[in-house]
């Protein structure tokens, strides 16, 4: 039975990953930086403290990584201020699922970032734990801080489900032992084989329902949690969630004139 549900930010909640790569790119470009195309991908996912160095090492910025992270962070915080990308449905899905779940946030997004999209959308309350990957040893691909989120949760692995976006934060998911849910990112998709690695794929925040989180919810035999499936996977001989095809019945379901285990007859009791 799944209890809780951990939310990743960047890419799922807020529509963010671009305003990071602008930011960033600016900032290399003002300083002589080597900024290339793989710059951003390469960078989802990581730590504060990885992509500072990051940008130090591979972009060649002056400046130490500590003062490089302050003035990303710094110039994120003025863009947000000035308009808050939430993605469609975002603040919707978040409701959705507290009536049913408990919540927590594993982003790679610096602590001041995290705080102030919540605060700034009016979910803040509906999470019991947010963690930043700033406040754990490596960022995603690791699983350190959905690790951390569970612990902080004292929920087991296998009782939580990861919403993430991103090829490196379905890896990190994953590596947790979580059920994944994919959301892939339009902007910057997800490799397959990182994709390959979600439990379900949906196409927006809109079919993230608790029948999608807890197949425990659902009928049995019937995966109503997606409107896709992984790559490669596929349920044969099954029809579309909540649907028969003529003449047979749903897998988990009774033929005609049996009852359902834990239901009655007309007329009995």
């Amino acid at each position: 039975m799944i209890e809780a549900v951990v939310f990743d930010l960047d890419g799922v909640l807020v529509d963010s990953e671009h305003v990071w790569d602008e930011v960033r790119e600016t900032l290399a470009r003002e300083r002589g930086g080597r900024w290339h195309e793989r710059a951003q991908a390469d960078m989802m996912g990581m730590s504060s403290t990885e992509w500072s160095r990051y940008m130090h090492d591979v972009i060649g910025l002056s400046g130490s990584p500590e003062e490089i992270n302050a003035e990303v962070v710094r110039r994120m915080e003025a863009r947000y201020f000035e308009h808050l990308p939430l993605l469609e449905g975002a603040v919707e899905s978040v409701e959705r699922l507290a009536g049913s779940f408990r919540l927590g946030l594993a982003s790679s997004s610096n602590r001041p970032l995290i705080d102030a999209v919540l605060a700034h959308a009016g979910i803040a309350d509906l999470f019991e734990v947010t963690v930043s990957s700033e406040e754990v040893k490596q960022g995603k691909p690791a699983p350190d801080v959905f690790l951390e989120a569970l612990r902080q949760l004292g929920t087991a692995p296998a009782d939580c489900v990861a919403i993430e976006d991103s090829g490196n934060g379905i890896r990190a998911a994953h590596a947790a032992g979580m059920r994944v849910i994919a959301i892939p990112n339009r902007r910057y998709p997800p490799p397959l084989d990182a994709l390959a690695f979600a439990d379900v794929i949906l196409e927006s925040l809109a079919e993230l329902t608790p029948a999608t989180v807890n197949p425990g919810t659902t009928s049995p035999g019937n995966d109503v949690r997606s409107a896709t499936t992984s790559p490669g996977t596929t349920s044969p001989g099954t029809t579309s969630p909540g649907t028969t095809s003529p003449g047979t019945t749903s897998p988990g379901t009774t033929s005609p004139g049996t009852t359902s285990p834990g239901t009655t007859s007309p007329g009995t009791m």
